[in-house]
């Protein structure tokens, strides 16, 4: 998965080992940098229990081990497995 502006991303460990404690982050932009194969660093902002940003961030990922975040429609947000609707922006 390449992200896109807008993207709703689920972060785990399976991205990187930093991340412990799974994050939901709405990209701004993949960065131009130069990395090994497979790895990105994304530029957008940490999101809350609620999908509101709460926090600027730049993160280095395996692409590979990115996962779709949802938000759900009136509700908090959630993982996928408690469903919801896909958060991108257009």
């Amino acid at each position: 998965m390449l992200p896109r502006t807008g993207d709703v991303l689920r972060v785990t460990k399976a991205a990187s080992v930093q991340f412990t404690q799974p994050m939901l982050f709405r990209v701004i932009r993949l960065l131009d940098w130069q990395t090994y194969d497979g790895w990105a660093w994304l530029d957008g902002y940490q999101l809350n229990a609620a999908g509101d940003a709460v926090e600027r961030r730049s993160i280095f990922v395996q692409l590979q081990g990115l996962q779709p975040g949802y938000v759900a429609r009136g509700q908090r947000a959630t993982t996928p497995a408690r469903a919801g609707v896909p958060a991108t922006v257009s």
